[in-house]
C-alpha cells in the first residue's frame, strides 16, 4: 500500500521531496557520545539529538563540549535530572532506591523535568525542547506523569517502536523509538530502507558508541552515517525537534482539494 501511495503522490510530504526522515538520538549524556558520536556526525555533516541526564558527571565535567555541540546545531533534549525508573520491573536491580520511580510522586517528577528544561536553557539558550522518557516508564508512584509535562515539549519519545507506520496518525507526544544494541551497520541501514519504502520515519536512540553500555560499534554507527550522507536526496536526517515540528505542521495543515 505504501508503494502505491508513493506512486500516486499521496505520501506524507517531507521537505524537498525527500522520501523519509531519520532521527539520530543519543540518551544519558555519556562519554562515548562526546568522544565518538559527535565527531562522526560532524564528519558527515549530520545533526543528532542528545538527551541529557542532567545530574550526570559527564554533563558537569564536560559542559563546554555539550555547549559546543549545541552551537554546531545538535539538539540537547531533556532526559530528566536523575533518570528515575521503576525498580519493581524485571531486570531493574540496577535502579537504586533513591531513583525508584515507584516511590516518586508524579507532581515531583514533573517539577524536576521543568528544572531540567531550565538547566538546558542555561546551556544552549533555547526555549523549545523535546523529551525522552527514561526506561519507557510512564508512571510515577502509580500515576501517569506525562500529562503533567506534555505542554512543555514539542514532542516526546515514550516507548519502543519500529519504523513509524503512518505519519498522519502519529501522536507527537507518544513517539516510539528503536534502541540499537550490538547491531551491524547493515541492520541499521535496513531500518532506514524500511522507512523509505513506507515514506515515513525511523527514530534511532543510541546509548554507547564504541564504549560505555548498550554499545553500538563505531564501525556500525559510521556505516549508518555514511549511508545517510550518501542518500541526502532521499532521506532527511535532522534533529528530532526539527523533524517533529515539520510533522506537526503537516498534520495540522488542511488537505488540498
Amino acid at each position: 500500500m505504501s508503494s502505491l501511495l508513493l506512486a500516486l503522490g499521496m505520501a506524507f510530504a517531507w521537505p524537498d521531496g525527500k522520501r523519509a526522515a531519520v532521527s539520530l538520538a543519543y540518551d544519558d549524556a555519556i562519554n562515548s557520545q562526546l568522544d565518538n558520536a559527535i565527531p562522526a556526525l560532524d564528519k558527515h555533516g549530520l545533526k543528532g539529538s542528545f538527551y541529557l541526564t542532567l545530574s550526570s558527571d559527564t554533563v558537569a565535567k564536560r559542559l563546554p563540549e555539550w555547549r559546543a555541540a549545541a552551537a554546531k546545531g545538535h539538539e540537547l533534549g531533556n532526559h530528566t535530572l536523575f533518570h528515575q525508573c521503576s525498580r519493581s520491573k524485571p531486570g531493574r536491580d540496577w535502579v537504586t532506591p533513591e531513583n525508584d520511580l515507584d516511590q516518586l510522586a508524579a507532581t515531583q517528577l514533573a517539577a524536576q523535568v521543568r528544572v531540567g528544561n531550565a538547566m538546558l536553557h542555561a546551556i544552549d539558550g533555547k526555549t523549545t525542547r523535546t523529551f525522552t522518557v527514561p526506561c519507557g516508564d510512564l508512571l510515577a508512584a502509580g500515576q501517569p506523569y506525562l500529562p503533567l509535562v506534555k505542554a512543555d515539549f514539542v514532542a516526546i519519545k515514550s516507548g519502543e517502536g519500529g519504523v513509524i507506520a503512518d505519519m498522519q496518525a502519529l501522536d507527537p507526544h507518544a513517539v516510539g523509538v528503536i534502541a540499537p544494541n550490538d547491531v551491524t551497520g547493515a541492520q541499521l541501514i535496513a531500518r532506514v530502507d524500511e522507512a523509505i519504502e513506507k515514506g515515513t520515519m525511523v527514530n534511532f536512540t543510541f546509548h554507547g558508541i564504541g564504549g560505555d553500555y548498550l554499545v553500538v560499534s563505531t564501525q556500525a554507527h559510521d556505516e549508518l552515517l555514511a549511508y545517510l550522507d550518501a542518500h541526502r536526496d532521499v532521506v532527511w536526517t535532522d534533529t528530532f525537534i526539527n523533524i517533529m515540528e515539520h510533522v506537526k505542521a503537516r498534520q495540522s495543515a488542511k488537505p488540498s482539494r
